[in-house]
This record gives C-alpha cells, sequence and structure tokens, in this order.
C-alpha cells in the first residue's frame, strides 16, 4: 500500500478500495465475499444518505449490532464523513443502550434487527435517524416505544431507496477529515461496573493500526475469522482495520461463537490469523488438550518429567493447529491474563501465539512481540511509537504503575474533564491502573490492576491474578477469583463439572458424598496452591462457584460483582 499521507479512517479506506478494488473484503463465513470495491461503493452511498439526513462533521451515529460485514460498512460510513462512531456493546442492557444514546447526544444509529427491541421505551432528544444495519433499511422512528419493532417491519425503506434519496448528491461526497479530529466514542464494558466514553481520534486508530503491523506481516491473500465484538478496540483495530488497511478477507461469524461452531468456521475458512481472549484457548485447553494428556496412569506419571511433557505437547500441538484449519501463523491474545499453565503448552506446542497488552484508552495496543519473540509471561516490548515508562518502581522488584505516551493515547472521556485529569500526570503520561515491570530487553509484565492489589499484613504487595493462574492450574479448575474477606483471602472456584461427572461416573455416590468429595477437591486446591506462595499469599478458604462468572462482554471477570 502507497504511504498514507495523513493518518486518517479516510485514507485508510480510500486506498484500500482502490488497491485492493477486485479482492474479498468482508463476508459471513460459507458466504460469497463484498469485494474491496462493493465496500466502498456501499459506503459511499451510505455517507451520502447520512449527509442527506443532516448528520455532518463531529455529529456522533451509533452502532449497536453485532459482528457482520455490514457493521465495517456503516463505521466507514460515520468516519469518512467526518461524524464520530459510537460502537456500542451488544451485551449491553437496554437501560446502558439508552444512557449511551443520550450521554453521546447520537443524531443517528445504525441497530441490527436483533437488538431493535433494546431501543423500545427509550427517549432519545437528538436521534433522528434509524438504520436497520442488516439491510442498510431506514426505520421509521415516528414509531417509537413499543411500537419501533413493529413498525420497522412494516415500514422499512431497502438500501435501493437509500441510493435512490441519496443519488442527488452525485458529487464526491469527501469533507476534509483531520488526524486529531474525533473518530470515535467507545464505552468500556468496565470490570468495575462503571461504563466510561473514551474519545479516540483518527491518529489514535490509525497510528496503533500502523505500529502493531509491525508484529505480523499482513497481505491481501490472508484470511481473519473475527470472533470478538467488533464494539471492542481489540477486535476493531487488530481484527478490523489492520486487514482492510493490508487488502486481507474478514469472516464472520452469524451465530454466537460455540465451541462447535468454531470448529466448523476453522475448516471452512483455514484463518490465516485471529485476535482472542485467554478464556478461548484456554477452555480448548482446559476441556480437549490436556485430559488427553493425562487420560491414563501411565501417561500421566511420563507427563510429570519435562522432555516427556515437551514432546507430547508438540503432538498435541500438531493437532490443534489443524483443529484451527492448518493455516493459522499469528493467534493474538489479549484483554486478560493468559495462564502460566497454558502459555507453556503454546511454547512447547510451537503454536503462532502472540501476547498482546492495551487498553481501549490507548486504541488498545501498547506492547506486543511476533510469535517467534515472544517471552515466558511477558506481553513483550512497547510497539513502535510507544513508550512505556514504570511509575515509582519498587526498588527490590522493579514493579509499579505502567505510564504510557504515544500518538495512540485518548484525547480524554467523553464530557468528563475531571476523570480524563484523574488518569494523566502533569507531563502527559497516561495512568494504565495496570502494576508491571520491564526486564533489561524492555519487555514487559504485566502484575496486576493497581485496583485489585491488596496489602499484606506487612505491606507486601498480593496480586490476586498471580494467585488465580496458580489454582487454574489445577486439572479441575476452570477459572478463579481471589479477593480480601475480612482480612483473610478466599478464592472462589469454578469447577469443571464435565470432568467431575466423568469420575463420579459408576461410584453410586449420594449427594452427601459428593459434596464431601468436592469439599475435599477444595481443600486440596488450596494446600496445593499455599505450598507455592509466600506465607502472606496464602488462602484461608476456598467457595466452590458453581456457575461460571459473569463476564464483561471481552470476557473478563465482573470482580465487583463478587467481592468488595
Amino acid at each position: 500500500m502507497s504511504e498514507m499521507k495523513k493518518l486518517t479512517l479516510q485514507n485508510i479506506f480510500e486506498s484500500s478500495v482502490s488497491e485492493f478494488a477486485k479482492r474479498p473484503a468482508l463476508t459471513f463465513v460459507g458466504k460469497k465475499p463484498l469485494t474491496y470495491r462493493e465496500v466502498g461503493e456501499a459506503v459511499k452511498t451510505l455517507t451520502r444518505y447520512l449527509h442527506s439526513r443532516g448528520v455532518k462533521r463531529g455529529d456522533r451515529v451509533a452502532l449497536l449490532s453485532e459482528n457482520m460485514p455490514n457493521w465495517g460498512i456503516a463505521f466507514f460510513a460515520v468516519t469518512t464523513l467526518g461524524a464520530v462512531a459510537v460502537p456500542i456493546l451488544p451485551d449491553f442492557t437496554a437501560n446502558q443502550i439508552h444512557h449511551i444514546l443520550r450521554h453521546a447526544g447520537c443524531k443517528a444509529v445504525f441497530v441490527s434487527e436483533k437488538l431493535l427491541d433494546r431501543l423500545e421505551e427509550g427517549e432519545f432528544s437528538e436521534l433522528e435517524t434509524a438504520i436497520l444495519i442488516d439491510t442498510f433499511s431506514i426505520v421509521p422512528l415516528e414509531a417509537a416505544g413499543k411500537k419501533l419493532k413493529k413498525g420497522a417491519k412494516k415500514q422499512v425503506k431497502g438500501f435501493s431507496k437509500l441510493q435512490n434519496m441519496s443519488y442527488f448528491l452525485r458529487r464526491k461526497l469527501r469533507p476534509e477529515v483531520k488526524e486529531d479530529d474525533l473518530a470515535s466514542i467507545i464505552y468500556t464494558s468496565g470490570t468495575t461496573g462503571h461504563s466510561k466514553g473514551v474519545m479516540l481520534t483518527h491518529k489514535n486508530l490509525v497510528s496503533n493500526t500502523f505500529a502493531s503491523m509491525t508484529l505480523q506481516e499482513v497481505n491481501d491473500r490472508d484470511r481473519f475469522l473475527s470472533i470478538l465484538p467488533l464494539s471492542h478496540t481489540i477486535e476493531c483495530t487488530i481484527g478490523f482495520l489492520i486487514p482492510f488497511s493490508k487488502g486481507a478477507c474478514i469472516y464472520y461469524l452469524e451465530k454466537r461463537p460455540t465451541p462447535r461452531l468454531l470448529m466448523q468456521a476453522f475448516q471452512q475458512v483455514k484463518p490465516t490469523m485471529m485476535v482472542s481472549v485467554p478464556l478461548i484457548i484456554e477452555k480448548i485447553y482446559k476441556t480437549r488438550i490436556h485430559p488427553q494428556l493425562t487420560k491414563s496412569g501411565l501417561v500421566n506419571r511420563l507427563y510429570k518429567f519435562a522432555p516427556v511433557r515437551k514432546k507430547l505437547h508438540q503432538v498435541a500441538g500438531k493437532k490443534l493447529l489443524a483443529s484451527f484449519g492448518g493455516k493459522l501463523k499469528f493467534f493474538g491474545i489479549g484483554g486478560a491474563k493468559l495462564g502460566a499453565e497454558v502459555e507453556r503448552f503454546l511454547r512447547e506446542a510451537k503454536f503462532p501465539y502472540a501476547v498482546g497488552y492495551g487498553l481501549t484508552e490507548t486504541s488498545p495496543l501498547i506492547a506486543g512481540v511476533k510469535p517467534e519473540l515472544t517471552k515466558f509471561r511477558s506481553t513483550g516490548p512497547a510497539i513502535p511509537g510507544v513508550e512505556i515508562k514504570i511509575d515509582q518502581p519498587n526498588p527490590q522488584t522493579g514493579e509499579g504503575e505502567i505510564l504510557v505516551k504515544g500518538p495512540n493515547v485518548m484525547k480524554g472521556y467523553y464530557q468528563d474533564p475531571e476523570r480524563t485529569k484523574q488518569v494523566f500526570t502533569k507531563d502527559g503520561w497516561f495512568r494504565t491502573g495496570d502494576l508491571g515491570k520491564l526486564d533489561s530487553d524492555n519487555y514487559l509484565y504485566i502484575m496486576g490492576r493497581l485496583k485489585n492489589m491488596i496489602l499484606g499484613p506487612s505491606g507486601e504487595n498480593i496480586y490476586p491474578e498471580e494467585i488465580e493462574s496458580l489454582i487454574d492450574e489445577h486439572d479441575l479448575v476452570l477459572e478463579s477469583l481471589v479477593f480480601l474477606e475480612e482480612g483473610n483471602l478466599v478464592a472462589r472456584v469454578h469447577l469443571n463439572y464435565e470432568e467431575l461427572d466423568k469420575m463420579f461416573l459408576g461410584k453410586n455416590l449420594s449427594e452427601t458424598k459428593i459434596e464431601q468429595e468436592i469439599k475435599r477437591l477444595l481443600e486440596e486446591i488450596r494446600q496445593g496452591v499455599n505450598e507455592k506462595v509466600a506465607s502472606f499469599s496464602r488462602i484461608s478458604k476456598i467457595i466452590e462457584q458453581t456457575e461460571p462468572f459473569e463476564k464483561t462482554p471481552t470476557l473478563k471477570v465482573k470482580r465487583y460483582l463478587y467481592a468488595d
């Protein structure tokens, strides 16, 4: 691709549509892809229509939809017009969605048919236009409230109608979009329960797109499988803007990514690249790979010897790669900390993984590295153009809060100058709220969230994420949460009940006996973990968490629901 004159989404869009016109761009798995030229025409039609509806530079336009090819078309239609895209996570409740639409003062909304009922009962004084994103049909806002969905079904005007309505704008609509113009306001899902509107400029997103490309070469023959919400920066930047700027083809799932659906998609698409959160690969390891490696007594004993374990991991790694379609060359992991046991497997299996670190506020990537240059438990060094500094590092450990500077750092929180002021130092460094350290090669190691850190009895720093990682290494643990309760460390543990059922099968155990066995197992886990941690990090008790933890749309546990 020719060098960009300006770091704007408008330039990414126009360059790709021109250079890769005949190449496949966006599609659902198993469907015929839209070419870059077709995407370009659709974007221009939508842009003209939005303009005819009075949407102008700086106006906010919401995108309330699941992942689909039309999401990207709507995103570019808004941002190339100079308006501001407001992506809304599909998992947000109706009340959260109403708050965002009002807080951002959205003038228009693209909404999917599945989520149309989330707009019911809402009162939006500034909202003037609604477009059904599935078909780019016009939804009549006159039929507000309960009648909205019913009215939409009866009165929608199709995409051809939009083309006719905007046809009078024959001239090329290309407003001046500047690097520092606001491109998107992203309301974070948050593990603390508080949603913030992160303001990202064109320069924030595009600079991060180009800097992130250094982690892996991408070309117009690559196939991306998109499984994380496009409304979140990790998928929008890494899984959408990067492949689009390089002419790759992006595939979307028409349904939620269940294990069975994912396996089918891997074989159909044979992706070369994808982005994931740790929970997905950890579940695959816990439920499919590890049980196979330890299914017999002999194999289980041999597995404890490192040379044998590495050989078994290499064999399992080849099978895992084949299950992903056999062509995968980059599997990016971000959004939360990857478990140590799972990472060890990925390394020894020679699986092409790379762990990235970033936040919505940093567009998102701060640190990352190519798969062949990864270090165990590290996210890699800062990406080009980004600076990392450890604030007030502990003299003994080198740990401190991670501070960041770079063109990827947000403009601030929308309509919240006080909160914006709190997250920047006087000399302009962004406070991530994460604790970490740098090694001699400037590779970054994340210790945990500053707000999650627990002070020990003598002022020691206790990182619950590190203890959770040890708990999760147990064969029968799927996930855990460590917190402070009345001065003691307590863990909630969600067990692998499928494996437990297999263990108890044929033993004719009563409910009471099964409860006793589970209590014994939890105590065994507690003692095993306590042998591996310092005295001040020992767990006093483990509580059985019978249901999976409630999570944000990017699959982080909502800690505030389970601990003070």
